[in-house]
């Protein structure tokens, strides 16, 4: 038979029941019979090498085609599970998930790329979850009811035995008024102000927080981002002040309702009853009786085109000034800001078409509002306290409390202040000023006497004790804190202590152009040149001009000369020609550090290299001199002054005072500037001894500016630090042209020292205060290793080789240096004295380099520091230089407002 005749072989167990059977097979056991097909002799075609049985062909392919459908859907499972294994996107294709991601039908990457039907749905979900909670949330929230809000509660203050001082608020300074009574100039000053589009809006304007970014990016004035109606809203949510994003959200709801909801005049007039115009008033009538004494019906446009500068921040646009929250926020600062903006909201009232152009062409003269008035019940000092206590919480909290917070009330305020010391402190100062100021005597020289005065603990910096003045409610500024009257020599302290940490600088040598070499100064082994009219050198010999090429001769008190004198002996006269030329060896600028390291701040202190910076033209405030001091009494640890303890709302404290100590100098030059000071006032001759305590150890300095426009006393004792100031000035408010006066024949005196009347207030407040406490020394003086040290043009004792002769001291000192005997040579002829380096008194090339080093054309330059209550002083301690005559000898400058001084820079002090 040909081959292709030949029958094909059959599965053993022939025909239709094996291949029933085989069908019947699990797919593994399948799988596996194929496997040991396949494994069989490549030789065999029917596999396994068996011979196979035969049976019909109809019945084989049957079989065939059946085992054939069985075999895709064991192919299609298979494939199933595969997916599964790989990672769960397998599942019958026609059964499908309701979301399909990652996506069960893509490889790789594209898996995880959610496709637009997914996005879209998402979108359309988040969207539609979005519009009905904002529903929900928009029928919750309520507009606000003027008449609800600010509500205030009493901010109680404390001495700090726990005693109350004063309960201030209660009622807010507040009253409603119509829509009707509201004068329109209000209405349309602040909306040309702050709200352009406030007839238009729903309540939030998009494009005004555009604009509003945009005009404060590119430094032009701004209506702010914040809507009228928002503005109001805020201030119905004074109780929640948090930058939270529900608040927020909270916020912009309520301006929506508002905005969609309520008359625009409703909005209006709530807006111009809630807001806050500082001074404690909310709302346009007690903002009207406030600054002008007056209905709001009869407010001027000028004056309303005022009100409205307010709503951007009283404490800068009141012109009544706000130093005690921020020093920058002077009466004279303010005054400008709010004038400023003034003139731009009556210029866009009439761009707008709200004000006449004829109209605006008659406010040319800025509506000065009249001086803030205090509570009777915050009469005496206890007005000071409680504004300087305030002023303190708002500067040092942590929890964004502002002022107009505070006006609202609900707080608890333990303070500092030792009612006993409190009450001593007055009584001095109203003892001696009753004693010895007779205004309607002495008109001339008795009017607008002031003093002040603050104590401070030297273990923490706590505030015990202030005088702000006569009367809160009637003399407003507090004497206690910056006035702007120079400390005179006062500052020669921190000069000495300087010198003590630095040391001098070496002109010989490499130091002229070399390294900053320096020799240690003690008080006792330091002698300079006390002489009066001493001219004054940088450090390197070269004679110091100012920046007119002007040389700058120092006087001293009386035109007294001093001779050769050590750096002890001229505290205890306070001579200035030795502080001054003291000053200038050391460096202008460590002086400064040196000062601030013990506590004042930079900004009361002259910006200008000058030489008469050594001896007092800044203008620290009593309560800083005071804290300063007390850093030498607690024997070079400094501790920040604060007047405020703890704060209490709701019965939960919410701030607490951290006192933090930090080492400002070496107990050494702690002891040793204590000790000098202790002559000062316990030598009979010391210039500070009429405020001695019998029984204890004090150590204090006068001071007095030429000019005699201020006196001051400052000392302390182990346990207490106090200044005490007194000046004349004509603070009155209404005075534009207020400045310091001279004090000559002021309380029938000839000329007024820290000496006199200040030092005799500190005595008689100080033996009050530290009755029955316990006497405790000072430390003793550590040793300082210094040589003897010779500067300022004081003749060294030392001869050269070539001259042996002694060098005679230029001036006779009333008080003699314990100079060594010098030794004397043989040779018969006398030799000329020589010139040290220090012998800046000799004939040799006096003219020497000028300027150059250390301040040497800083003369004329300006200082921004320093704040009088005239206002900010541009031009350095009180105005800039004026010219001074080619050998000046002035004193130094007293605050005369904002104008220059007597002596311009250069002045000395006295006493």
């Amino acid at each position: 038979m040909s081959e292709h005749r030949r029958k094909p072989p059959q599965p053993q167990g022939g025909g239709r029941a094996a291949a029933r059977r085989a069908a019947q097979q699990p797919p593994g056991r399948r799988a596996a019979q194929a496997r040991g097909t396949s494994a069989g002799a490549p030789a065999d075609p029917y596999g396994g090498g068996e011979e196979r049985s035969h049976g019909g062909r109809a019945e084989a392919r049957r079989a065939a085609q059946r085992g054939g459908r069985r075999r895709g859907a064991e192919a299609a499972g298979a494939v199933a599970a595969g997916r599964a294994a790989r990672g769960g996107r397998g599942g019958p294709p026609d059964k499908k998930r309701l979301i399909d991601y990652p996506r069960h039908h893509k490889d790789g990457w594209r898996r995880w790329v959610p496709s637009w039907k997914l996005v879209t749905g998402t979108f359309l979900g988040f969207a539609a979850t979005l519009l009905g909670a904002s529903a929900v949330i928009y029928s919750m929230v309520e507009v606000p009811d003027p008449v609800k809000i600010a509500t205030a509660q009493n901010n109680v203050y404390f001495y700090s035995d726990g005693t109350q001082m004063a309960a201030t608020g209660g009622e807010v300074n507040r009253q409603i008024l119509d829509y009707e009574k509201i004068p329109e100039a209000m209405q349309y000053a602040v909306i040309s102000a702050e709200n352009k589009t406030f007839w238009k809006d729903k309540g939030v304007d998009p494009k005004g927080i555009g604009r509003a970014v945009y005009n404060m990016a590119t430094g032009g004035q701004t209506q702010g981002g914040s809507t009228i109606t928002q503005q109001y809203v805020k201030n119905a949510m004074l109780n929640d002040q948090s930058q939270t994003l529900s608040r927020k959200a909270k916020e912009l709801f309520i301006s929506l309702k508002a905005g969609v909801e309520e008359p625009k005049e409703k909005v209006m007039a709530g807006y111009l009853n809630t807001s806050y115009y500082g001074r404690g008033a909310y709302g346009i009538q007690a903002a009207a009786r406030t600054y002008y004494n007056k209905d709001a019906s009869k407010l001027s446009a000028s004056e309303c085109a005022f009100l409205a500068t307010l709503l951007k921040g009283a404490t800068y646009y009141d012109p009544a000034g706000s130093p005690e929250i921020d020093p920058r926020a002077t009466a004279a600062a303010n005054t400008e800001a709010a004038t400023k903006r003034w003139k731009w909201i009556l210029d866009e009232m009439v761009k707008d078409g709200h004000l006449d152009a004829a109209e605006r062409a008659k406010f040319t003269e800025f509506p000065m509002p009249d001086p803030p008035k205090k509570e009777a019940r915050l009469g005496g000092q206890v007005g000071y306290m409680v504004d300087l206590a305030k002023a303190y919480f708002i500067n040092n909290n942590d929890l964004g409390v502002t002022s107009k917070d505070l006006a609202l009330g609900g707080y608890e305020i333990h303070t500092t202040f030792d009612r006993k010391k409190v009450e001593a402190l007055k009584n001095a100062v109203q003892k001696v000023e009753k004693e010895n100021i007779d205004p309607e005597k002495r008109p001339d020289t008795d009017t607008h006497v002031q003093f002040g005065g603050a104590s401070v603990n030297p273990k923490d910096g706590a505030i015990v004790a202030i005088y702000g003045g006569s009367d809160a409610t009637k003399h407003f500024t507090n004497n206690a804190d910056q006035t702007g009257a120079q400390v005179g020599s006062t500052f020669k302290p921190f000069v000495l202590a300087a010198a003590m940490e630095y040391g001098v600088r070496d002109p010989g040598g490499e130091a002229v152009q070399g390294p900053d070499q320096r020799r240690t100064v003690d008080p006792d082994k330091t002698y300079y040149n006390g002489k009066n009219k001493l001219t004054i050198k940088n450090y390197n010999g070269s004679v110091w001009h100012n920046e007119d090429g002007e040389e700058w001769q120092q006087v001293n008190d009386g035109d007294q000369d001093y001779g050769d004198i050590n750096l002890r002996e001229a505290m205890i006269h306070s001579a200035n020609s030795p502080f001054v030329q003291l000053g200038m060896d050391v460096g202008i600028e460590e002086v400064r550090q040196t000062a601030i390291q013990a506590g004042l701040r930079k900004e009361s202190l002259v910006g200008a290299n000058v030489p008469s910076f050594s001896i007092g033209i800044s203008d620290p405030s009593a309560i800083r001199m005071a804290g300063a001091y007390a850093t030498f009494a607690a024997n070079g640890k400094q501790h920040e002054p604060y007047s405020v303890k703890l704060v209490k709302r709701q019965g939960e404290t919410i701030y607490e005072h951290d006192s933090k100590t930090e080492q400002a100098f070496s107990t050494a030059i702690a002891s040793n500037v204590t000790d000098v000071l202790r002559d000062v006032v316990e030598d009979p001759e010391g210039t500070g001894n009429n405020a001695a305590i019998p029984g204890r150890q004090v150590a204090g300095k006068t001071g007095t500016t030429d000019g005699n426009k201020s006196a001051w006393f400052v000392g302390y004792t182990p346990q207490l630090a106090t200044a005490i100031d007194m000046y004349r000035m004509d603070d009155n408010a209404a005075n534009k042209n207020r400045k310091f006066l001279e004090m000559f024949g002021t309380g029938g005196q000839k000329k007024i020292h820290g000496s006199s009347f200040p030092s005799e207030i500190w005595q008689k407040y100080m033996s009050t205060a530290l009755k029955g406490a316990e006497v405790i020394p000072f430390p003793e003086p550590e040793e300082l290793e210094a040589d003897t040290v010779y500067g300022g043009g004081a003749a060294s004792p030392e001869p050269t080789p070539s001259d042996p002769s002694p060098s005679p001291s230029p001036s006779e000192s009333e008080s003699q240096s314990p100079s060594p005997t010098p030794s004397q040579s043989q040779s018969s002829e006398p030799a000329e004295p020589s010139c040290g380096p220090f012998d800046w008194d000799c004939e040799e090339d006096s003219g020497g380099q000028n300027g150059g080093q250390d301040g040497g054309q800083d003369g004329g330059a300006t200082d921004s520091g320093g704040t009088d209550t005239g206002g900010t002083d541009d031009g350095g301690a009180t105005g800039g230089t004026s010219p001074s005559p080619p050998t000046p000898t002035g004193g130094n400058t007293n605050g005369n407002g904002n104008g220059g001084g007597n002596g311009g820079w250069f002045g000395g002090t006295e006493g």
